[in-house]
């Protein structure tokens, strides 16, 4: 079952602990983030609670005018609410924030041993398959992934940054 941030925090505090367990030492996601909504912070606290330390890898500008993505907030603008989102749940620390130049992260992910897992969304899941495949071909491990649901605004559909900047939901998935 999926627990919040605040509980996992409110966890080690009852039992003393510094740490919970983890499972992977190194993890890896990505994403745009134009607006961090509800959909992306739980991407984010999943990275969080399986890995020790999280790679976090965001969308270029460029990247995403390739991909047809007309951004409301620059590249340096959801770099600062990311790097804002992790401080405030205090675990800067464990995460590094890289810009993403390319669909598959090949300079972050693809060539680099040491990340054991990627965790993605229902709606990005393939792409973390295409991943393996080409680590596959560099005879590199394949990469565990944790995929999270997508989560349903009120409407039941998926929050969405597109939806958000149609102004028919709110960061939460509430209806407007």
């Amino acid at each position: 079952m999926w627990r919040s941030m605040d509980n996992l925090r409110d966890l080690r505090e009852a039992s003393g602990e510094e740490e919970v367990a983890r499972k992977y030492r190194r993890v890896a996601v990505g994403g745009t983030f134009e607006f961090l909504h509800k959909g992306h912070r739980v991407l984010l606290e999943k990275a969080l609670e399986v890995g020790g330390k999280v790679l976090v890898g965001l969308t270029t500008d460029e990247l995403a005018s390739r991909l047809g993505k007309k951004l409301s907030k620059s590249y340096d603008e959801r770099y600062r609410q990311l790097k804002q989102f992790f401080e405030r749940l205090g675990v800067i620390d464990r995460v590094e924030i890289k810009p993403l130049n390319d669909v598959y992260g090949l300079d972050i992910l693809v060539y680099n041993p040491e990340y054991e897992a990627i965790v993605v969304s229902e709606e990005t899941k393939r792409r973390a398959f295409e991943i393996n495949e080409m680590r596959r071909g560099r005879g590199l491990r394949e990469l565990d992934i944790v995929v999270v649901p997508l989560i349903m605004a009120e409407d039941g559909k998926p929050i969405s940054s597109t939806r958000i900047k149609q102004g028919i939901i709110d960061e939460e998935g509430r209806l407007l």
